[in-house]
C-alpha cells in the first residue's frame, strides 16, 4: 500500500548531525544574508557536513567550522548525499 521513500533534499534545518549535503540554492530576500553567504563560500555545488545542532548550528565547508543563525540557516536548501 504504502512505497517507500527518501528525502534528497531539504532545508539545511532538517539535516541531522554529520549528514553531508551539496547546497542547491540559496533563498532570501535579504541582499545582506546573500552576500554574506558568498563570502563565507555557501554557493550551489558545495558539500556542507552538519557537525552540531545545538547550542548552535555548526556547519564544516572545506576545512572551516562556521557557526550560522537561524535566519541564515534558513535560507540554505541542500540535497542530501548518501553517507
Amino acid at each position: 500500500m504504502f512505497k517507500p521513500f527518501s528525502v534528497t533534499g531539504c532545508s539545511l534545518q532538517l539535516l541531522r548531525t554529520g549528514e553531508r549535503g551539496i547546497v542547491t540554492f540559496c533563498k532570501s530576500q535579504d541582499e545582506t544574508i546573500l552576500k554574506k553567504l558568498i563570502s563565507m563560500e555557501v554557493t550551489p555545488g558545495i558539500t556542507i557536513t552538519l557537525k552540531q545542532k545545538l547550542p548552535s548550528l555548526i556547519i564544516k565547508i572545506l576545512d572551516t567550522d562556521l557557526a550560522l543563525d537561524l535566519e541564515t540557516i534558513g535560507t540554505i536548501y541542500v540535497r542530501i548525499i548518501d553517507n
